[in-house]
């Protein structure tokens, strides 16, 4: 058992960036395992973290929640995966199994989850990531953004070695929260038409699943053109540029019924848009917000009547309402069938140096989702 030393993006207040700097981490504990990642994806979440955004994460955190690798070593304790087995990380929370959640089938809100912000390992609180003297908490008990991490046997999914990192490295969250978006926390129903705003990682992924489970019409929403033009090898068949394109479209497409599920996957929400949202949907709809939201946003102007009289339905999504590790087999399940290709949504890829640079990127539409690829 050996301490190791890497590279990692550390942000070191709320009110800073983020920097790349050299840290260490030690070696395993018990039920923990050492990971080389070799991707991670980008996700908006972890952006928001320099936006200010989830100030109940300790500082400073090493961000990072979606990724693959391979083990390098493994602690006491540690089934079913061992140094040399290449992984995807899954999120959320590393579940206990027998909390009231966990014995209610709700994994993902596991108790454990009251420890997420604190950043440090479920086995004994202590942290594994140190930089410039000080310990380092890791973002929902992953940080991938990184050379090295150390985490909880169960926050990893053995995968065949034969599977490129840089396109399985999104299924842990892009894959997850999207499909599980549409088919578990909507419960999309084959039929039924799906309006799915923004095509970023998650929105993809969401195009993707409801065209699997059946939907008749699937509406892809973005003011990028080159989302737009992509959205079609998702799932899409139709695409617009704005909501009120949308409801127009709708109409046409249902003779007046509008749509059944609305899926808000912008990144970056915003309040504003959930009237016009529910305004998509007909009687018993459902809109389903995957966005990040600021923390200090907490108006939305909607018509109650409007949600009395036709059953109109609001449903937040966390991680797809399901267990990261229970999504990712699902998935690996579906791509080893030929039935999902979660590469589908990753055309750039960037190094811990240039990952603002993907970032930027990734906003301005020039990929869907960027990856961070570490060489050996």
């Amino acid at each position: 058992m050996s301490e190791r030393s890497g590279r990692a993006i550390v942000q070191w207040r709320i009110d800073q960036g983020w920097s790349l700097e050299q840290i260490t981490v030690d070696a395993p504990g018990p039920d923990e395992v050492c990971v080389r990642v070799k991707a991670a994806g980008l996700c908006r979440s972890d952006h928001h973290l320099i936006d200010r955004g989830y100030s109940e994460i300790r500082r400073p955190v090493v961000p990072g929640h979606e990724g693959a690798g391979v083990i390098e070593e493994v602690g006491a304790n540690v089934k079913d995966i061992a140094p040399g087995d290449h992984v995807l990380f899954c999120v959320p929370v590393p579940a206990c199994g027998y909390c009231p959640a966990c014995l209610g089938g709700l994994t993902y809100y596991c108790e454990n989850g009251q420890y997420t912000g604190a950043g440090m390992q479920i086995s004994d609180h202590g942290a594994r990531h140190h930089a410039r003297g000080e310990d380092l908490s890791i973002f929902v008990f992953l940080g991938t953004f990184a050379d090295y991490t150390v985490v909880n046997q169960y926050s990893c999914v053995k995968i065949d070695a034969s599977l490129p990192f840089e396109k399985v490295c999104t299924i842990g969250c892009a894959g997850v929260t999207g499909w599980g978006s549409v088919q578990n926390t909507a419960q999309t129903q084959p039929g039924e038409t799906v309006v799915v705003l923004g095509v970023g990682g998650v929105g993809a992924n969401a195009l993707m699943a409801a065209r699997f489970v059946g939907a008749k019409d699937v509406i892809a929403v973005d003011p990028l053109s080159t989302k737009r033009d992509l959205a079609p090898s998702f799932g899409a068949n139709h695409t617009v540029a704005s909501l009120g394109e949308a409801r127009e479209l709708v109409g046409s497409l249902s003779a007046g019924r509008m749509a059944d599920v609305v899926i808000m996957a912008l990144g970056t929400g915003d309040g504003q848009l959930l009237a016009p949202s529910l305004g998509l949907l007909g009687k018993r709809g459902r809109v389903v917000i995957v966005n990040v939201h600021p923390e200090d946003e907490t108006h939305a102007a909607v018509s109650l009547k409007n949600l009395q009289s036709y059953e109109k339905q609001i449903l937040g999504c966390s991680n797809g309402s399901w267990h990261g590790y229970h999504g990712a087999k699902f998935l690996l399940g579906l791509h080893e069938r030929g039935l999902y290709d979660p590469g589908l949504i990753v055309s750039n890829t960037y190094s811990l140096e240039t990952i603002d640079a993907g970032y930027a990127d990734q906003e301005a539409g020039k990929c869907v989702r960027a990856v961070v690829v570490n060489a050996d």
